[in-house]
């Protein structure tokens, strides 16, 4: 039986805790949340009353304001959301920002429900949780099925609620109240730049490697676009109704055109079961399952859509060397062991998706101080903040003959855990 969320997480723990002999009260700051909040939001949606379980579970905040999205999904649950709150404190002091870890959400399926119902849903939290939250206090952002426009509801709650202006407690909001521009590619980007910082320190071409990426949503596709303009070359791109691969390359804008459509990646050569072999055998195009480019022939990976995907029967079949985990936790603990064993490089989650919560950072800061940045301004900055955390967990992994996922781990736990001193 597959591993919880939290007790993948806690596998990765417990290997730092060896290796950095921490104590067992050293250890519970990284096992035990500072607080777990439950509440009931009674609304009424879809023309019924409904009682809907929402959380926010605040994991650590030796470093500063929790940080972390809020979810809306059916399947959503306290250990998922813990496993991810816990993740953000440490991804957070992996990047050196500071922020703390936090995550939320709503038991229940947005989908198909109006726009008023979505708002409905989105006050309630807000009213709910507002003496829990605050820019000094606790951030939350979007996560799954929530967005921009909802972070724009929330704040809009917890404002009247609260009786202040304080646009610093929500970020991922529009631009227009107090957004910041480049949110929307920072994941992505964040991961592209920790890549090349990897690229450049081992002496390798950029135009001699080829990329196969597992998930074609925002985070997937702006990470092919990023890559192919780089030189790099496309070889897979999967959703989750098949995946798309070519030896010769692949242009991700020409996909991208049309998942605009609604269709999903395949429907370029094939129509339900039926494919079009004369256009597949000209493109030199072969498709399948989702999963074939985790094991396609390709010298990077980026798993970038579903947690839990690279499991001990894909780490086996393998063949790339590298592994950029955009996705949260797409490597299960015990096939990390395998990989490690194969000698292929795992650029961690903690580091390579944290371009998002480093540039909410961002956002939060101008909120703060009244400021306000350019796209560019936020990349350059998003770049620098990357490549110092690429270079302080490479030479960490280094120094102690460790790989780069516990390299990132111990450095963050050490940064935590002299925090937690400074504040006691």
């Amino acid at each position: 039986m597959a591993k919880k969320a939290f007790d993948q997480y806690r596998a990765h723990v417990d290997v730092v805790v060896a290796l950095l002999g921490l104590s067992p009260a050293e250890a519970k700051v990284f096992t035990e949340p500072n607080r777990v909040i439950e509440k009931i939001l009674k609304v009424t949606i879809g023309g019924e009353e409904r009682e809907l379980s929402a959380y926010r579970v605040q994991f650590n905040n030796a470093r500063g304001p929790y940080k972390g999205g809020i979810r809306f999904h059916p399947g959503a649950d306290l250990d998922e959301v813990k496993s991810l709150a816990a993740m953000m404190a440490i991804k957070c002091a992996v990047v050196d920002i500071p922020m703390g870890g936090g995550k939320g959400g709503v038991t229940f399926d947005p989908k198909g429900l109006s726009k008023p119902d979505i708002e409905t849903v989105s006050r309630a939290f807000a009213r709910a949780f507002a003496t829990d939250l605050g820019p000094l206090k606790d951030v939350p952002a979007p996560d799954v099925y929530t967005n921009g426009e909802i972070m724009a509801i929330m704040l809009d709650e917890y404002e009247k609620v609260t009786g202040t202006k304080a646009p610093a407690t929500f970020t991922g909001k529009p631009i227009e109240l107090g957004g910041i521009p480049g949110r929307d590619t920072a994941t992505a980007l964040g991961g592209v730049f920790v890549l090349e910082a990897y690229v450049s320190e081992h002496g390798l071409d950029s135009k001699n490697l080829r990329v196969a990426i597992h998930g074609f949503g925002n985070a997937g596709a702006t990470a092919a676009t990023l890559l192919y303009e780089r030189g790099y070359k496309i070889v897979g791109l999967s959703d989750s109704k098949g995946a798309v691969m070519s030896a010769r390359g692949l242009d991700p804008m020409k996909f991208q055109e049309v998942k605009n459509q609604n269709k999903s990646l395949r429907d370029m050569y094939c129509q339900g079961s039926v494919c079009d072999e004369g256009l597949l055998e000209r493109e030199s195009v072969v498709v399948g399952d989702p999963n074939a480019v985790l094991a396609m022939d390709a010298d990077i990976i980026i798993p970038a859509a579903l947690d839990g995907v690279i499991t001990n029967e894909v780490a086996e079949e393998m063949h790339a060397k590298i592994i950029l985990e955009l996705a949260n936790g797409p490597v299960t603990a015990e096939a990390d062991t395998i990989l490690e064993k194969r000698g292929i490089d795992i650029i961690p989650d903690v580091l390579a998706n944290a371009g998002g919560v480093t540039v909410s950072y961002f956002e939060w800061e101008q909120n703060i101080k009244g400021t306000t940045m350019t796209r560019e301004e936020v990349n350059e900055r998003l770049k620098q903040v990357m490549a110092k955390a690429w270079q302080s967990v490479s030479k960490f992994a280094k120094e102690h003959h460790i790989t780069y996922r516990t390299a990132a781990f111990a450095l963050a736990a050490k940064r935590i855990l002299a925090a937690s001193l400074t504040k006691k």
